[in-house]
């Protein structure tokens, strides 16, 4: 299938930002809609952001709408969270999932994902 694997977490006062990078490997992105999911504490896994196959389809959680852009770049199989504004509310860690039906990364069930990078935003 696809490999994935996460980078770019860690701590951030509250207003700070953040870049998330998933390096994706064994088939070529181009084919995968791309998407960041993060799981809180006692809170449901939630859809932050999504791009399909294209790029022409973008997804936001209206939580993260406004602050938080999802980007792609085929060529170098990578897909990215900036994360601006940040606020102790998006404390989580945040997953990069993939599949080939783009609604699946708004749905929450893609085929593929990545280990998890910890986000933690102090206020």
């Amino acid at each position: 299938q696809v490999q994935l694997e996460e980078s770019g977490g860690g701590w951030v006062q509250a207003g700070g930002s953040l870049r998330l990078s998933c390096a994706a490997s064994g088939r070529t992105l181009r084919m995968l809609a791309m998407g960041w999911f993060r799981k809180a504490p006692g809170k449901e896994r939630e859809a932050v952001a999504s791009i399909s196959q294209s790029g022409a389809i973008i997804y936001y959680a209206d939580s993260v709408r406004g602050r938080f852009t999802i980007s792609r770049d085929n060529a170098k199989n990578m897909v990215y969270l900036q994360m601006n504004s940040l606020k102790p509310e998006d404390t989580a860690v945040y997953y990069c999932a993939a599949d080939l039906v783009a609604r699946t990364l708004v749905s929450g069930g893609p085929s593929n994902w990545g280990q998890g990078t910890q986000v933690t935003v102090s206020s």
